[in-house]
């Protein structure tokens, strides 16, 4: 049975979503955020009992600003699939599009269930302090975006040609991007705005991740020249459909 989270319940429904999460593995991290500590206002919590009425599998429901038409789902499953289909019923409205993210294990199960696309296999880089030699950039300013976070960015006159952000933050991992405008790659702009916003996150003791996808072979470089190490970990993100 799968029950859908209230106001009044969802920070109960998130203790109880700690089961399935490590928010210590890299692989947990961005389920962790978005089941633990994301917006409670923008979020919605499922979670499923089995039999004897232990969780055994839940999904996250999230509004956001990285993409205003589609809300974001990651899940959890513990054990077979007798949870699944009754959990996706519950939490994705049949013939809309969500952005969803999971564990690649999952994803041959979710194809019963729901139609995949636009997916990607992301890989999961955590920066390693021992590598990280940040250098100075007088070019390089540094502001808190609107949640707080830091921000860097180069310019060039009024216009940002170079930015590196935080997609989103736990008390313990940060996910950055970096963003350079076309014209001005290959100038170090990218290392110079990552290694700014890594340095402050490290001050702020929250450990820095870059999610990247396998196919974008010059963005994995820019993380390893900055210090960041592939740590094995996977996730795939995709749209997400369900036929009614």
């Amino acid at each position: 049975m799968t029950i859908p989270s209230t106001p009044a319940t969802l920070a109960y429904l998130r203790d109880n979503a700690r089961v399935l999460l490590n928010e210590f593995d890299v692989a947990d991290a961005l389920a962790c955020y978005y089941t633990l500590y994301h917006d409670p206002k923008r979020t919605e919590l499922f979670m499923h009992r089995d039999g004897e009425g232990k969780v055994d599998a839940y999904a996250a429901r999230c509004r956001t600003g990285f993409d205003l038409f589609r809300p974001i789902v990651t899940l959890r499953l513990r054990g077979g699939e007798k949870a699944l289909p009754d959990l996706l019923e519950e939490s994705l409205a049949p013939n809309r599009p969500y952005l969803i993210v999971v564990p690649p294990s999952y994803v041959e199960r979710l194809k019963r269930h729901v139609t995949l696309s636009e997916v990607n296999l992301n890989w999961i880089y955590r920066l390693d302090a021992s590598r990280f030699k940040p250098r100075i950039n007088v070019l390089v300013s540094s502001k808190n975006d609107a949640d707080g976070n830091p921000r860097a960015e180069v310019k060039r006159g009024k216009q940002v040609v170079a930015t590196a952000g935080v997609n989103w933050r736990s008390p313990i991992f940060a996910e950055i991007f970096v963003n350079v405008a076309e014209a001005e790659r290959s100038r170090g702009f990218g290392r110079a705005v990552v290694e700014t916003l890594a340095a402050e996150l490290l001050r702020e003791e929250v450990t820095p991740l870059y999610a990247v996808a396998a196919s974008n072979g010059p963005s994995r470089q820019l993380a390893e020249s900055v210090g960041f190490i592939d740590t094995g970990a996977r996730e795939i993100m995709g749209q997400a459909v369900r036929t009614a």
